[in-house]
């Protein structure tokens, strides 16, 4: 770092000003400022190089942690997770395959055993508990949790349904309204009725559409009619008419409301 050199190019402040006139005076008292300020910055510019140097090993460290975590990320990007997130996409591929073919399956015990192997994986491949469980943080792992706990829903076990859908996490309009109206569907069999309320409000305040609002609408409308809400109940049919008077809900609403009107 380049400093201010003491020379004879700088104002000279020794000399004698009693045969001055006001006017040099004046001009000697300016040299002398100036030469005041080059002195400053000679020390400041000083005291910095001696903090540099005494400093210069905790700098370049810094620096160099600072690139090590960048590059790191980097190379974390591109040779941990996206590979992390393709074979996890891979092995859901096949968790899912299990999943639709119960779906389709007409045998009840074969549907129970097929949702079993979606679950628990099978012919050499990961079910979505594998794929929660090894591919933590992934975007598959997250829908193996939806996948599990609405396999789960299917088999009746509604304790297990209800833990793997909580640790579903969605800003999706469609999946995470569904996520929250499947818990309260298990809490609803579970005869946790409040629950059950609880969740439905949650779904269809998750976001608004024609497809799930109106049809978790319907559903904590009549779980808070068996609470005796009937205000409450009536609020929520209500807005089934005056919302979405083209859903499938809208067609019978009448009807709900009739009755809480009795």
């Amino acid at each position: 770092m380049a400093t201010y050199k003491k020379n004879n190019n700088r104002p000279n402040r020794q000399k004698d000003t009693e045969h001055l006139d006001e006017a040099q005076q004046a001009q000697l008292h300016k040299e002398s400022t100036t030469a005041e300020v080059f002195d400053a910055l000679d020390a400041g510019a000083t005291r910095t190089e001696d903090w540099v140097k005494r400093n210069q090993k905790i700098i370049i460290g810094t620096l160099i942690a600072v690139a090590v975590i960048g590059l790191g990320y980097l190379l974390y990007q591109q040779f941990v997770k996206a590979p992390k997130e393709k074979n996890a996409a891979n092995e859901l591929f096949f968790a899912q395959q299990f999943f639709d073919e119960a779906m389709e399956a007409t045998d009840a015990r074969a549907q129970d055993s097929l949702f079993k192997v979606a679950i628990n994986g099978g012919k050499g491949k990961y079910g979505f508990k594998q794929i929660a469980e090894n591919y933590s943080g992934t975007k598959a792992a997250n829908l193996a949790e939806y996948g599990m706990g609405m396999a789960y829903m299917r088999l009746r076990d509604y304790n297990n349904a209800i833990n793997h859908l909580k640790e579903f996490d969605s800003t999706d309009d469609i999946f995470g309204a569904l996520a929250y109206g499947n818990i309260g569907d298990a809490y609803l069999q579970q005869k946790n009725n409040a629950e059950a309320l609880k969740y439905y409000i949650k779904a269809f305040e998750h976001s608004k559409n024609d497809f799930v609002t109106p049809l978790y609408l319907k559903k904590a409308g009549i779980v808070a009619s068996l609470q005796g809400k009937k205000d409450d109940a009536l609020k929520y049919y209500e807005r089934i008419k005056d919302e979405y008077p083209t859903s499938e809900e809208a067609r019978t609403i009448d009807i709900l409301i009739g009755k809480i009107s009795q």
